[in-house]
């Protein structure tokens, strides 16, 4: 007799996986820069982090660093002010495995081969684990173009925000062993109009006292801030320590800590200055250009962090499908699901494309290449805007591949579900960078160096010429600009992904790209690729 309470029929977990290796849309993406630099797809610490990243350990502390959100202490016992956040373990686990890979600030001070894309390729495999605590990695790693606006403050936090030594403790930055950075640009009556701002800084010597307020503060419990305030030339941006170098804090009055939506694990603050001490990063007057570096720097974290979610999401669509059986078969085998999930892959390899390309640009225009930091300044408001929009519409996707085993918690796709949304309106929502588009346009080397990347595969494929054309036709109609922003931001963007798989994925690949997202071929929602497309073929590249 059949035991009845026997389970049967459930995938596996999802263990054992290397993140890194057994991503083959990665690899192509990485792999035409290994002219410029040794081939990463076979980087061994790349592999590490792919190894770790698909491991039980790692994947065992994704939950429980959600299910345990932080929590903030503002005084201690006695009533003093101690604006203290408390973490679970698998917080501090998964940063300091984080730092240790170099994943914060080290690319700026390292002197191996594109160490940007390095660092790129091991912040989307690593996001795959848990992506809360991404954001002051993210920060920390964005903190330094902006610090290079002054060589004193450089010189004295560069170093350690480059650590790979995590180091929680409530310390002056010289005694710790590592350090991580934050933001505080917006308020409440403004938001992403930072011009609006009414922190007040008022010149005391050789600092700035800063008083008033942030609504958003990114990762309070860091050491380091770079924050915006009004000084008596306008707007400037000011570099905030918490904590002296004689070991007195800084005034830094955490208000509460915000109920969000996901991005649970990590704390995302109020915080009111009083007296704050702030240090000038660049003239009075400039903190928007001067702070704009850290923006971009985060945009491109946010491209890198949805292409990580939609991975992740696909991955764990086809691990299911491929050990689930109904209707007489495995889920995997039955031409509507394979429709469904060649669709996903097709979207999350548009996604790493992408991501990878703007990595490159970022070791390129520091190199003092000028038409890669013009594609830099065009495709990333354009990744940013529409690679972040369509992540939700995905995740969602790969969710209802589950069924009803993804929508309960312990499946981790609510996870990534609640997260979706995030990167598109963290750093510029979708308004705000589909107008950075029109912005960057203005410049006519922004538009040549978008039209240089797609000459690259001019005459390869009709539907793709002719939706280059289109592009500039709408950019002739002038007079509806703004409203068009986001129309032409999308387009733009699915332009440069399909030039991108012509040259670097596989033909069946590029073919359903162009066929549904250029050419009009699809239904609109994902499953409704041509129904001569090989969807066997693209389903073999998206995991091993």
């Amino acid at each position: 007799m059949a035991d009845p309470f026997a389970v049967t029929n459930q995938a596996p977990p999802l263990r054992g996986v290397n993140f890194f290796t057994q991503d083959t849309a990665l690899g192509d993406a990485l792999r035409p820069y290994a002219a410029a630099a040794e081939d990463l797809t076979d980087d061994p610490g790349l592999r590490r982090i792919g190894e770790l990243a698909g491991s039980e350990e790692a994947l065992a502390h994704a939950l429980p660093a959600n299910q345990n959100p932080p929590v903030l202490r503002t005084h201690d016992r006695y009533g003093n002010r101690i604006d203290e956040v408390d973490f679970h373990p698998s917080w501090h686990w998964l940063m300091e495995q984080a730092v240790g890979f170099g994943l914060q600030a080290a690319p700026w001070t390292s002197d191996r081969p594109a160490p940007h894309l390095r660092r790129a390729a091991g912040f989307y495999v690593w996001s795959q684990v848990e992506p809360g605590h991404g954001c002051p990695i993210s920060m920390s790693y964005a903190a330094v173009p902006a610090l290079k606006a002054d060589e004193r403050l450089a010189k004295e936090w560069i170093p350690q925000l480059a650590s790979t030594q995590y180091d929680g403790r409530r310390l002056p930055a010289a005694e710790k062993l590592g350090a991580l950075a934050g933001m505080g640009m917006t308020e409440k009556q403004g938001g992403s109009d930072v011009r609006a701002n009414l922190t007040t800084a008022t010149p005391a010597g050789d600092m700035y006292l800063l008083d008033g307020h942030k609504w958003f503060c990114s990762a309070p419990q860091v050491d380091v801030f770079l924050v915006l305030a009004q000084a008596p030339d306008g707007l400037s941006c000011f570099v905030v320590p918490r904590v002296f170098a004689d070991g007195n804090r800084n005034p830094f009055a955490l208000q509460r800590l915000k109920d969000k939506l996901g991005n649970r694990s990590n704390a995302s603050s109020e915080v009111e200055f009083h007296g704050t001490v702030g240090y000038r990063l660049g003239e009075e007057g400039a903190g928007v250009r001067t702070i704009i570096e850290m923006v971009a720097a985060t945009r491109l974290d946010c491209v890198l962090g949805s292409s990580a979610l939609q991975r992740r999401a696909l991955v764990e669509a086809v691990w299911h499908t491929r050990h689930r059986s109904a209707f007489g078969g495995l889920l995997a085998d039955k031409p509507a699901m394979q429709n469904v999930l060649a669709d996903l892959a097709v979207e999350s390899e548009a996604a790493t494309a992408l991501a990878m390309r703007l990595g490159a640009a970022v070791d390129a225009a520091l190199t003092g290449d000028a038409r890669e930091a013009a594609f830099r300044r065009i495709a990333l408001p354009l990744a940013k805007f529409w690679v972040c929009k369509r992540t939700p519409f995905m995740v969602a996707e790969a969710l209802e591949c589950l069924g009803g085993n993804g929508y309960v918690e312990e499946s981790g796709l609510p996870l990534l579900y609640r997260e979706s949304p995030l990167n598109s309106i963290w750093e510029g929502s979708g308004n705000v960078n589909a107008l950075d588009v029109l912005r960057a346009l203005r410049k006519p080397e922004s538009l040549d160096a978008w039209l240089t990347e797609l000459a690259a595969v001019q005459g390869a494929d009709a539907r793709l010429d002719a939706a280059v054309n289109d592009v500039l036709q709408a950019l002739a109609d002038a007079a509806n600009a703004e409203a068009g922003a986001r129309r032409l931001a999308a387009r733009m963007a699915l332009c440069l992904q399909a030039s991108l798989l012509i040259r670097h994925s596989t033909p069946a690949v590029a073919d359903a790209f162009v066929a549904s997202r250029l050419a009009g071929d699809w239904g609109g929602v994902f499953g409704t690729l041509p129904r001569t497309t090989p969807f066997e073929q693209i389903l073999e590249r998206t995991i091993g």
